[in-house]
């Protein structure tokens, strides 16, 4: 409808300003939806955009413009001046009317994308090192990626999901040597630090009760790894004494950790196409080859023993350390090497979505790239967040360090997949998002947002059984007369199923998904009251012609929710 109104628009500010003499075209101008439905259908603002242009005052061109669109051949009901030179713009109601029919028979198509040549193009999201439980950041990282890949699939992308972890650095180490300890203590060949060991500041034991303590100071703390470390046990008995942490320890703990993780995943609906991971990068010499390249424009010097990359050459406020003094590279060289290999692809757009906490990387990443004559423009940052938890209206305090955490799966559990993926993506990802336990464990349809937009789903099926129950059929396309839906609460849900086609290209192109959930709460909850309100929104009565149009809008608003719902990875319930 948007797109019908515009090309009526564009037609008469073409005729006006051929009248005042000038042959240009049209200026850019923004045709929005108005937040007040009292300002209209749709607002203008191109009079104003004209003033300059024309010489005279924006509401005298507004008057002027609305004499050339007249009713637009039945299309608007009204148009009107609004503040200082907006024209505000009101559809008749036979046209809102028209598109039931329309949004019927695309059936399941409505609000799918026209791009038709499958472009490839690359989300990489999740990409947690297997060091331990998925925790609420990664898990909403999770969520925003999935369902920024589910959109863009949508709009006719060649989607490719893609994890990406960091298994050959010193914290997969770490992880070795934690487990080796956990081993060591449950064997009774070492004795565990005391709790206050690790404190800040605090001293670090080197023998407790006459066995040696060989925990490393900042190792992983958390429950699985004691029970990583049974499992090995249980299995070798003292067959690995002398084994390092950084040998099959490691291997094992990457293993049973990353075969969690991929289980957490999956309970969200989360998969992937492809899994990449850093010591690939490193055994096929694509980290040393974006060395010898950097070096070979100058971008490489050498300082107290460290490596660095001569990042203020390319604009940026400092330089950075790609190997540290000890050998070892920093978390900068395996990732310019990985999107170098993204790029070589053949990707069209390659979308990062990261944590808050990789933000100051990311215009390394880039800009080294594009020094080195890659396609830096393809790259693109999603950046999220970090996320809270709240309980009896006080935060839960949480410390990865202290293994104080709590994960995905534990969450899942309380609350199910269903919600926990509308609280991850019912707010803006770049701002702090609050996770409610309290809201989320809420059972009542009226006041947990996921279930409120599930139910309204379900009441759409719950008319149809009903129906089934008096032998009424539910009408195809052509058998709806949509002029018969004459009430205003009516037009109304009419209009606002119209506008799931451009909120979901919007969504798509912002990679914003929250804009998607907020566009299902405003649906459901015009939909919610008109179905409750059964006095004078009696669907199925003995006006079969009233009744077959009451079903389509129906079907329509299933289509709708069930379609938002599914961008959304969140499940369309028959029944509640």
């Amino acid at each position: 409808m948007k797109e019908l109104l515009a090309e009526v628009l564009d037609a008469a500010l073409r005729r006006l300003l051929e009248g005042a003499g000038d042959t240009g075209d049209p200026p850019v101008y923004a045709l929005e939806v108005p937040r007040n439905p009292d300002h209209g259908d749709f607002a203008c603002n191109a009079a104003m955009l004209l003033a300059k242009r024309l010489r005279r005052p924006p509401r005298q061109i507004a008057e002027d413009l609305i004499r050339e669109l007249g009713d637009a051949e039945g299309l608007l009901q009204s148009a009107e001046i609004a503040g200082p030179g907006f024209v505000n713009l009101r559809l008749a109601a036979a046209r809102w009317q028209d598109l039931l029919g329309a949004i019927l028979r695309a059936g399941a198509g409505f609000g799918r994308g026209t791009r038709t040549d499958r472009a490839p193009l690359q989300v990489e999201f999740v990409s947690a090192n297997p060091t331990g439980p998925l925790t609420l950041g990664h898990g909403r990282q999770g969520v925003l990626g999935d369902c920024i890949a589910r959109l863009l699939d949508n709009e006719g992308w060649a989607v490719t999901r893609e994890y990406y972890f960091n298994d050959g650095g010193r914290q997969m180490r770490v992880l070795g040597e934690s487990v080796r300890a956990r081993y060591l203590e449950q064997l009774g060949k070492a004795a565990p630090p005391p709790a206050e060991a690790f404190a800040e500041g605090a001293e670090w034991p080197e023998t407790l009760e006459g066995l040696p303590v060989v925990f490393p100071r900042d190792g992983y703390r958390g429950d699985y790894i004691g029970e990583i470390a049974g499992a090995i046990r249980e299995r070798e008995g003292e067959g690995w004494l002398d084994e390092p942490g950084d040998g099959r320890f490691r291997e094992e703990a990457q293993q049973e950790i990353f075969t969690g993780i991929r289980a957490s995943l999956d309970a969200l609906g989360i998969h992937f196409d492809v899994y990449s991971n850093e010591k690939d990068f490193y055994a096929d010499g694509s980290v040393e080859r974006v060395l010898e390249d950097l070096r070979a424009v100058d971008l490489v010097y050498e300082s107290e023993g460290a490596t660095w990359l001569r990042a203020t050459r390319l604009g940026l406020d400092r330089d950075r350390v790609l190997v540290r003094s000890s050998g070892e590279p920093t978390y900068l060289l395996p990732d310019l090497a990985y999107h170098r290999a993204k790029l070589g692809r053949g990707f069209q757009r390659v979308i990062d979505v990261q944590g808050a906490d990789h933000f100051d990387q990311f215009p390394y990443v880039v800009e080294a790239i594009r020094a080195l004559g890659g396609d830096a423009d393809a790259v693109e940052l999603v950046m999220h967040q970090f996320v809270t938890l709240s309980e009896g209206g006080n935060q839960v305090k949480q410390s990865t360090r202290r293994a104080t955490y709590v994960t995905v799966d534990e969450l899942l559990e309380e609350v199910g997949a269903d919600v926990f993926r509308l609280f991850m993506i019912q707010r803006k990802a770049d701002g702090h998002l609050d996770f409610d336990l309290d809201l989320a464990r809420e059972t009542d349809w009226t006041k947990n947002p996921a279930y409120y937009l599930q139910y309204a789903y379900a009441r759409t099926h719950g008319i149809e059984r009903r129906a089934a129950e008096l032998e009424v059929a539910m009408p195809a396309p052509d058998q709806v007369d949509a002029s018969r839906l004459e009430l205003p609460e009516e037009v109304e849900l009419i209009r606002k199923l119209g506008e799931f086609p451009e909120q979901v290209s919007r969504a798509a192109e912002a990679r914003e998904p929250h804009h998607v959930a907020y566009y299902l709460r405003e649906l459901a909850g015009l939909w919610n009251p008109y179905v409750q309100d059964g006095s004078r929104h009696r669907i199925l009565s003995d006006d079969a012609e009233l009744s077959a149009a009451r079903l389509g809008l129906c079907l329509a608003v299933r289509t709708v929710l069930g379609r938002g719902l599914e961008l959304l990875g969140i499940n369309a319930p028959e029944r509640m």
